[in-house]
């Protein structure tokens, strides 16, 4: 059997070479057993994306309606805007299916085969050549931050840059790629998150996948008609595998994971540019899943700003509450009815058949994240519960289920108290998410990343995030559960309670590398005793 490559290689999907669908099933990627988006574009939500910008970047490009002929008979794929680089796109060039089918995952009007987020505005640029490098693909990827008046919420990522094609000598996946240090800078100066299909492993295109800011997202693949199963074809090692790394691994260096999150990415049935049927695979079609339902949080979230709504502030338009909010909400283990695992609609396993409960990551405190399934399985609908419970200052008690937008200082902590009591045995759920500091050297202070010019990493601070009983005195005898990653920039916790009671959350800033005060997103899910 010959084995299907499911990464993108120079720009182009060898999946997307399939044969077309002869039956379509009803199993889309958008319903109750995908990530459960189509109900949210339904009344009473009526989310569909609109007005909200997004972007896109890869090798090449979606065709546009009225400027490339490969879609002239096609207009279910509406583009904003595309481009070439940083230049306007020239007509007829640089137009790739791939590229098609990944704008189609995120804003497809065709009721057959709709996008996650139809309304959206999506802006794309493609590099243009696989001889391009990395300084080119910054240079798209900031002109697509600055489109729309300098208001994109999330950027696609479906390519990457393979390791041997990096000009540093002997180079590893420690974050400094220049690739990888643009994102991570662009995610905070632009305030933009980058969603990265997350491809590591022998022949990968692992860079940018070794970001801190960004979110890179695994593919799932159907079990009995839901996604709930780490693709076997995915390509990630797992980092404590040092002979695989002598082998010749594309893995992050030292502990650090990759993945954060899981989303459909297998036989997903789209349109080509020519209006037939195709079915992609890849988690080149993971990614946009999770690209477009950023964009309906944030429709949502724009309307509650707008129309002044109690516990909402234009804090909702951060990236790291965007971060925040989709690992946090993400499915790992069934709920059984009784809503002590948080309602979760599926039990996500890697391709061992592992659940979440039998990873490192739920059983070490200094790992955040699984190696192959992040927090879990995205779940839009969820990930809208979680963002529409609201903004939670910690000046006051907080309610179940919340986010907040704030800052720590060098040394200090912030709680947060759940006014309601937990009851034994339900799971709590929380992440934190902050940035690494990487700054641009602006050699001619423009203020713009320009070809020649690279970057300075300055580190990532250390925070840390406990579920602490109420009524302790300290730490030490009054924490229930903990998560202390000394490399990562997103802290999780997902545990049990083990007796009924009042509890609180709180935020440390453990150790500084750069910046005295940091800014985080926090977003928790409890179960309220009722």
């Amino acid at each position: 059997m010959v084995k299907k490559l499911t990464w993108i290689v120079w720009g182009l999907s060898a999946s997307c070479l399939g044969m077309p669908v002869v039956a379509l099933t009803l199993e889309t990627s958008l319903g109750t057993n995908g990530i459960d988006a189509l109900r949210l574009g339904k009344p009473p939500y009526n989310l569909t994306g609109r007005k909200i910008a997004i972007g896109q970047v890869e090798i090449g490009r979606p065709g546009m309606f009225g400027v490339d002929k490969a879609v002239s008979k096609n207009r279910s794929v509406s583009i904003a805007g595309v481009f070439l680089r940083n230049s306007p796109a020239k007509s007829n060039n640089s137009v790739d299916p791939h590229a098609y089918n990944v704008a189609g995952v995120m804003v497809s009007t065709d009721k057959a085969f709709p996008g996650v987020a139809p309304g959206a505005r999506l802006y794309s640029s493609a590099v243009g050549s696989t001889k391009m490098g990395q300084p080119e693909e910054c240079l798209s990827a900031q002109h697509i931050a600055l489109q729309n008046s300098g208001d994109i919420r999330a950027i696609n990522f479906s390519f990457g840059e393979p390791l041997n094609r990096d000009p540093r000598p002997e180079a590893v996946l420690d974050g400094n790629a220049l690739l990888t240090q643009c994102v991570d800078w662009s995610t905070r100066v632009h305030n933009v998150l980058y969603m990265i299909a997350g491809n590591q492993g022998k022949g990968g295109i692992p860079i940018p996948t070794d970001n801190f800011n960004g979110v890179n997202v695994a593919f799932s693949s159907r079990r009995g008609g839901i996604f709930n199963k780490v693709d076997v074809s995915n390509l990630v090692a797992t980092s404590e595998a040092m002979e695989e790394r002598l082998a010749g691994k594309e893995i992050n260096l030292g502990p650090r994971r990759t993945i954060a999150l899981v989303a459909p990415g297998n036989n997903i049935p789209m349109l080509n540019p020519d209006g037939k049927v195709n079915k992609v695979t890849g988690t080149s079609f993971a990614a946009p899943h999770v690209t477009g339902t950023i964009a309906l949080l944030q429709e949502f979230g724009d309307r509650q700003v707008r129309t002044k709504q109690q516990n909402w502030s234009i804090s909702s338009r951060q990236h790291e509450v965007m971060k925040a909010v989709l690992l946090n909400s993400t499915d790992k283990i069934l709920d059984s009815g009784d809503g002590l695992r948080l309602g979760m609609t599926r039990t996500l396993v890697d391709k061992q058949n592992r659940d979440w409960l039998a990873s490192d990551g739920y059983k070490d405190p200094k790992i955040p994240l699984d190696a192959q399934m992040g927090t879990g399985h995205l779940n839009a609908f969820r990930a809208y519960q979680q963002f529409s419970a609201g903004q939670w200052n910690p000046s006051q008690a907080v309610s179940a289920i919340g986010w907040d937008y704030n800052t720590v200082n060098t040394g200090g902590s912030v709680e947060y108290t759940l006014a309601k009591p937990l009851p034994q045995n339900s799971f709590v759920a929380i992440t934190l998410a902050w940035d690494r500091l990487v700054e641009l050297n602006d050699k001619n202070k423009n203020g713009l990343y320009d070809a020649g010019e690279d970057f300075r990493d300055r580190g990532l601070n250390n925070l840390d995030i406990h579920l602490v009983k109420a009524d302790a005195k300290d730490l030490d005898t009054g924490t229930v559960c903990s998560s202390i990653s000394e490399v990562d920039s997103v802290e999780h916790i997902f545990c049990p309670v083990p007796a009924q009671g009042n509890y609180r959350i709180r935020v440390q800033f453990r150790k500084q590398v750069n910046t005295a005060t940091q800014s985080y997103a926090l977003a928790w899910w409890t179960v309220p005793k009722k």
